[in-house]
């Protein structure tokens, strides 16, 4: 099977909120105006949020399927701290982003607890977003002149 390529473009609108285009979607992200912004937007920690939250469902349906169980209903609510001074350049703390996201998973569905448990293993093991964000990824920054 040949990879798959993603490609998202963004567009500067403030020193706060870009607009993003994702295929035939726009996303606005910005900051809330105690960050300086004009909360148009999620914000791009809320967003990695969300990217989670839609992979996580897509996998989950897609394991269930595979399993030979149905869901009837499934909502997934994830939260996450972080210390926005090394962003702000007000300290050298180890890390910029989240120190850990907590992800709850409410399931309707007939699967006994044991059929939910490995569901929930082998959702973690192929959602595409989860394993960006638990493993190192390469990444690469460059620029060029407008």
């Amino acid at each position: 099977m040949s990879k798959a390529v993603f490609k998202v473009r963004g567009v500067s609108e403030s020193p706060t909120r870009i607009s993003v285009s994702a295929r035939q979607f726009k996303l606005i992200v910005d900051e809330p105006q105690n960050l300086g912004g004009e909360d148009r937007g999620a914000t791009p920690v809320e967003y990695l949020l969300a990217s989670l939250a839609g992979c996580l469902n897509v996998v989950g349906f897609l394991v269930a399927e595979e399993m030979g169980f149905g869901i009837r209903n499934l909502e997934i609510e994830l939260g996450g701290s972080l210390d926005p001074s090394k962003f702000m350049g007000k300290s050298d703390e180890p890390r910029a982003g989240y120190d850990g996201i907590d992800v709850s998973m409410k399931l309707d569905t007939d699967a006994d607890e044991d059929t939910i448990k490995k569901w929930l293993e082998i959702i973690e093991e192929r959602c595409p977003v989860s394993d960006n964000l638990a493993n190192t990824t390469p990444l690469s920054i460059r620029y060029e002149q407008l």
